[in-house]
């Protein structure tokens, strides 16, 4: 069996949604200082829908993936949904990820959390403080 997935590869080698959206809505970034990944995310959001999502990662072939992914999964989806993907959803849309590699899903997950709060604070937009638990990225 190939370590990555046909699906990991499509999203390393044919990212989607890769590029800046200047008037962004909502911006999250988030870090992986053992491992060097950096993932940021932007969010225009319409009507609380995700109408556009973009996404910059340094690091490794799963972390782009992840971040391809996840962008996917949340476009066109209300903002309530955006913040319910798990990093294990990302994972299973890419038909897994090594052991090893499986905190770049969770980051995907935190970087569009941390845009959506963005998003929210920005907006003055009153939310439940536990919807964005401090998220371990330092794995």
């Amino acid at each position: 069996m190939a370590l990555y997935s046909e699906k990991v590869m499509d999203h390393f080698r044919n990212p989607r949604n890769i590029g800046i959206i200047e008037d962004a809505d909502g911006i999250g970034e988030v870090g992986n200082a053992k491992c060097g990944d950096i993932m940021k995310i932007y969010l225009k959001i319409e009507d609380d829908v995700v109408t556009d999502v973009k996404f910059e990662t340094f690091g490794c072939g799963s972390a782009i993936a992840s971040s391809s992914m996840a962008t996917e999964l949340i476009k066109g989806k209300p903002v309530s949904e955006a913040l319910e993907l798990s990093n294990k959803a990302v994972a299973e849309a890419l038909d897994g990820l090594p052991a090893h590699k499986m905190h770049c899903s969770v980051l995907a997950e935190a970087a569009i959390r941390n845009a959506v709060k963005d998003y929210f604070d920005r907006n003055g937009i009153t939310y439940d403080p536990e919807l964005f638990p401090e998220v371990e990225e330092d794995h």
